[in-house]
């Protein structure tokens, strides 16, 4: 089992981040709560991991806090959550509004993150909120969010890229992406402000 991984930023292409550990490059899938916080690249940084493994693909998700790392965990036990839908809520929506969700049984709120349907947002409502009463996530656990350098192609492209990865549809990703871009802003700016505006 992969824990964590301790080495060099070379490639960020939002999810996926590829780090250099001692001449051996590896591909990271990490939720948007982390990415904002990134380094630049070329810069070393430790991650938690999480391996997933499948039939056709061994897959690393990572993570910078262990907080952000337990809630995974636990969000792909419950049924009907896969990684990559414990991916796409962990990127959807910021840590303090996923609480108040599950406190406030906002079966809606959760429904719009994509792969999230009604049956799935009541397990979700049901079996989270013991886990995140006794585990003490709080907002305040959560970490600021940074500015980050451009990564590839133009910003506008890699948001709408990211959100494609993340279960959105292309269209409506190009509609939020453009429905809110400005001179100067980085593709970070732009994935998050385009994931407000689609919740």
């Amino acid at each position: 089992m992969i824990t964590s991984l301790r080495g060099i930023i070379l490639e960020k292409q939002a999810p996926l981040l590829v780090i250099e550990v001692n001449g051996v490059g590896y591909e990271v899938l990490a939720p948007m709560s982390t990415f904002y916080n990134l380094p630049e690249l070329n810069t070393e940084i430790k991650l938690l991991t999480h391996l997933s493994i499948r039939e056709d693909a061994h897959v690393l998700y990572g993570f910078l806090v262990e907080s952000e790392r337990k809630l995974f965990r636990n969000l792909i036990r419950i049924t009907g959550v896969g990684p990559k839908l414990a991916l796409s809520i962990l990127s959807s929506m910021e840590l303090n509004i996923f609480i108040q969700c599950i406190n406030n049984n906002d079966i809606t709120q959760l429904k719009r993150i994509p792969g999230v349907g009604k049956k799935t947002a009541e397990r979700l409502v049901i079996e989270m909120r013991d886990y995140l009463q006794n585990s003490g996530i709080s907002k305040s656990n959560s970490t600021p969010i940074a500015t980050l350098t451009t990564i590839i192609n133009t910003p506008i492209e890699d948001a709408i890229s990211a959100l494609i990865v993340l279960g959105y549809k292309p269209n409506d990703a190009s509609h939020w992406v453009n429905a809110i871009a400005e001179e100067g802003m980085t593709s970070e700016i732009l994935i998050r402000r385009a994931l407000q505006s689609a919740l």
